[in-house]
């Protein structure tokens, strides 16, 4: 009988492409990979693994194993997803993931919820962009991702992903309080062309969107100044240094030389929460979707 520890291994080698990532991945050496793969190979009978380069390659046999493998370890969530359903106890540990916005301005209160009602849950959470967090996700690192999905850029989701929207998080342009724009009740995107904008890093999801919505009669915006978190930008804002686009979920605090200008028409990010379809299951994860959506509604302050 194939172990399923063994198994597991051979399906992160699969969706990792290497052992060093499979390591990564189970959070264990590359040696132990090499181990439990070479075991595996003995009780299989068969090569799984080749050399190719520095590197190594799954064989046509250990890749129709490691497919196979991915539907057997969903099965087997699946049915340990409906026992924990049975017995009803949202209880063990809950691994979560959330782009940084999110972590900041909407899973504090999710995380202090789920540790009041539930003292049996005990829920990790990792600061995530969905490019890392989905095949996190998939391989079952995590157990729910909370993503930002882009109009214009949506994300690919796996078919083996459920996903619940949450809310739509606007954002608005950021301007310095004696900037001639700062009193108005709303800009369209044509009357700042021109400014200098502080953006994030260039190859950030946001940067890529915002050079995309700023980008009038084919000219790309100014971007003079770049940095990854919301309360830097804002400070150079502060500083007369440029306009910047915030969004409203986890914007506080706000420097008091700061005003914000609702952009016409607004743009608009959707935040969505993934989890396996395999654990839909698990009162844990129930538990914790619910507390996301209670915590997403107007009266808390967050609109869906």
């Amino acid at each position: 009988m194939l172990n399923l520890e063994r198994l597991r291994v051979l399906h992160a080698v699969f969706t990792t492409g290497s052992i060093v990532g499979a390591a990564r991945a189970l959070h264990v050496t590359t040696s132990a990979v090499s181990q439990q793969m070479a075991r595996l190979e003995r009780e299989v009978g068969q090569r799984l693994l080749e050399r190719q380069g520095r590197g190594v390659r799954l064989t046509e046999a250990g890749d129709l194993l490691a497919r196979h493998a991915g539907d057997l370890l969903s099965h087997v969530e699946r049915i340990e997803s409906g026992i924990a359903g049975h017995r009803g106890a949202v209880a063990g540990a809950l691994a979560v993931a959330a782009f940084a916005t999110a972590a900041r301005g909407l899973l504090p209160a999710v995380l202090r919820d789920l540790r009041s009602r539930y003292p049996d849950l005990s829920v990790a959470l990792s600061e995530r962009e969905p490019h890392e967090a989905i095949p996190a996700l998939a391989r079952g690192d995590l157990d729910i991702a909370v993503v930002q999905d882009w109009a214009d850029d949506a994300l690919r989701i796996p078919d083996d992903l459920a996903w619940r929207h949450l809310l739509d998080d606007v954002l608005d342009v950021a301007l310095p309080a004696d900037h001639p724009l700062a009193g108005r009740a709303a800009v369209a995107v044509r009357e700042l062309a021109g400014e200098d904008w502080i953006s994030w890093s260039a190859g950030q999801m946001c940067h890529d969107w915002l050079v995309r919505t700023l980008r009038i009669d084919g000219v790309p915006p100014r971007v003079a100044h770049t940095a990854s978190e919301h309360s830097t930008q804002l400070a150079l804002v502060a500083a007369g240094l440029g306009a910047a686009v915030i969004p409203r979920l986890g914007r506080d605090p706000v420097p008091p030389s700061v005003r914000f200008v609702p952009v016409d028409p607004a743009p608009v990010r959707r935040v969505l929460a993934l989890w396996r379809r395999s654990a839909t299951g698990r009162p844990a994860v129930g538990a914790a979707l619910d507390s996301l959506l209670r915590h997403c509604t107007p009266a808390a302050g967050i609109g869906r």
